[in-house]
């Protein structure tokens, strides 16, 4: 709520019941009028046509209406006034801290049994919301009593999103296979990682369905990766923040493409962590100077050794019919090595439909 304001020769002076203030340019608020004029409401889009505003438009009257929910500015170009409601202004307060309230990061022990969903109760739209905040809050869920075909990954993909294209195809079925140039087709051991390192565009879930399993081992892994990155932030904050700055490569060759990309371990976004990428198995060759290629690897050797920490890893073998999903710019997965059958069904599907559907129920 808005407790007062000043106009300034430039900007409103905007101070907010919870005592914090905040200066607003006089151009920014012309620009981010909401009024039938200026804003379409219908397809959410700018009707202004900002690059003909003064860019020192000025302000004729301010009032603060409604016990402080909004504020009501007549500017010089427009005969009617505008309404800025006080959540739209402190949601776009400067330097404003995200502390990711929603998420819980997690060791093993943490993990209960409520990370288990029945696949008809998410079809419905109360046990769907139910599941996404819980994928949402912890960065995987395990959903049960699934047909053991790829229409059941590609409905529940739809309920997110839509299946995203890879070099893999679509929806895919896989098991163990040598002639495939990836580690995921082998029985050996999987350490945790998280997929396309190499992809500009790194997919944000993917599903894995165990189809058949007539095997010994296999046990599919979970790692958070963004409770490894509080842990190293705390112990090494010059590591953390190396970590988040170096661009590490990876790339991916075979099957008749080429792929390349970098970006940190920690990607930060306004000094908010956003993505964990990691996989030791794409990693390829880049050089930097001598001591900086030493920290870089005492940096890989620490977060790697976490990973692969009992106490940070929550193990179980999919049984026929198990689907798991989860956050890959957050969770690393891996694989326990196994002998036998174990025929898996998957998809991807991207980070911006993951965050859009969480949007829709108020999540971030």
């Amino acid at each position: 709520m808005i407790e007062n304001i000043k106009i300034l020769p430039n900007s409103l002076s905007v101070k907010f019941k919870n005592k914090h203030q905040e200066n607003f340019p006089n151009i920014w608020l012309r620009d981010h009028a909401k009024d039938e004029e200026n804003w379409d409401k219908r397809s959410h889009q700018r009707k202004t046509y900002t690059a003909s505003l003064d860019i020192g438009i000025q302000i004729k009257q301010a009032k603060i209406k409604n016990d402080g929910s909004h504020l009501e500015i007549l500017w010089s170009d427009m005969e009617n006034v505008v309404k800025y409601s006080s959540e739209y202004l402190f949601k776009n307060i400067l330097n404003k801290k995200n502390n990711n309230h929603n998420l819980e990061l997690w060791k093993k022990k943490d993990i209960k049994e409520d990370i288990y969903f029945n696949f008809k109760d998410i079809l419905d739209d109360e046990g769907f919301k139910t599941f996404l905040k819980k994928l949402y809050s912890l960065g995987f869920c395990v959903i049960t009593n699934c047909d053991t075909n790829l229409k059941t990954v590609e409905i529940l993909a739809k309920k997110i999103g839509y299946v995203r294209q890879s070099i893999f195809g679509g929806l895919w079925e896989f098991e163990s296979n040598e002639d495939m140039a990836d580690s995921a087709y082998t029985q050996e051991e999987l350490r945790p990682h998280t997929d396309s390192t190499y992809s500009i565009d790194a997919p944000g879930l993917q599903l894995l369905l165990c189809c058949d399993y007539k095997a010994k081992g296999g046990e599919s892994i979970m790692v958070d990766g963004f409770n490894i990155a509080k842990v190293i932030k705390n112990d090494d904050k010059n590591l953390f923040d190396l970590m988040s700055r170096i661009e590490v490569p990876g790339k991916y060759v075979g099957d008749g493409v080429m792929l390349e990309a970098k970006r940190p371990i920690f990607r930060l976004d306004n000094e908010q962590l956003i993505q964990v990428s990691f996989n030791n198995y794409d990693r390829t060759e880049f050089r930097m100077d001598e001591s900086l290629t030493v920290k870089f690897y005492e940096a890989i050797k620490k977060f790697d050794n976490l990973a692969n920490s009992k106490e940070f890893q929550w193990r179980h073998i999919l049984k026929p019919g198990e689907l798991l999903i989860f956050n890959n710019w957050r969770i690393l997965h891996g694989r326990g090595s196994f002998k036998g059958k174990r025929k898996m069904a998957g998809c991807y599907i991207n980070m911006e439909d993951f965050s859009s559907r969480c949007k829709t129920i108020g999540l971030n």
